[in-house]
């Protein structure tokens, strides 16, 4: 698998599994998780990957349902 592809998942998996409900815990929600990754950026994601993501959510409205 490329490697691009494997940065894109870790950052999606982040945000989905935070923000989302665990059977061991209830949903930390959307913020957390973009706060998350936005403070982890180039140190355990990438940077551009985070970027997007951000972009993707906070100016583009994207919404997991």
């Amino acid at each position: 698998m490329d490697i691009h592809v494997l940065k894109w998942l870790a950052v999606a998996d982040v945000v989905e599994a935070m923000a989302s409900h665990r059977p061991y815990r209830p949903a930390l929600g959307i913020d957390v998780a973009l706060d998350e990754i936005e403070k982890n950026a180039g140190v355990l994601y990438d940077a551009n990957v985070v970027d997007v993501c951000l972009r993707l959510f906070r100016e583009k409205g994207f919404k997991l349902e």
